[in-house]
């Protein structure tokens, strides 16, 4: 994958359990997922609840990664990266023990009824573009034209 391949952001939260573990651990899977090289991992943050407040914080990552893979079988590996983890999903915005989410993949625009990218809400939430900003600071939104920090600012 030297040099082919698409940069993706995938944002990371866990408040059930071992969190930081929980991270750690959807990084290696991700690591050892065939067609995706890890290229940057953001520093872990602590975040409030955001939606649905009554339950324990946050934390929070971002991933960024090379892949070849198209943004569906990217979705694919992140939803099989939650089923390991065992995910349940009950209440939404509720507690999770992982949450693993496509931010971007390049500059594609998709919004079909399994994927949405760029990220719907990412622009306005801190605990993505905090993360992000760590690794991605200057890549532009596709839709808004504004860097993630220009974003993150305005929050």
């Amino acid at each position: 994958m030297a040099n082919s391949g698409v940069i993706s952001y995938i944002a990371l939260g866990s408040n059930i359990g071992e969190r930081e573990e929980n991270l750690d651990t959807a990084i290696d899977l991700l690591h050892h997922a065939e067609s995706i090289e890890v290229k940057g991992v953001s520093a872990y943050y602590n975040t409030a609840p955001v939606g649905y407040i009554n339950q324990p914080d946050f934390l929070n990552a971002v991933v960024a990664v090379k892949t070849v893979l198209d943004p569906h079988a990217l979705l694919e590996i992140c939803q099989d990266i939650e089923k390991k983890l065992k995910r349940i999903r009950t209440i939404r915005w509720g507690p999770r023990i992982i949450d693993v989410d496509i931010l971007l993949y390049g500059d594609k625009v998709i919004d079909d009824t399994e994927l949405t990218i760029p990220h719907p809400r990412m622009h306005e939430r801190d605990f993505v573009l905090t993360p992000l900003c760590d690794i991605a600071p200057e890549v532009i939104h596709p839709v808004l034209g504004v860097t993630m920090d220009e974003l993150r600012k305005k929050n």
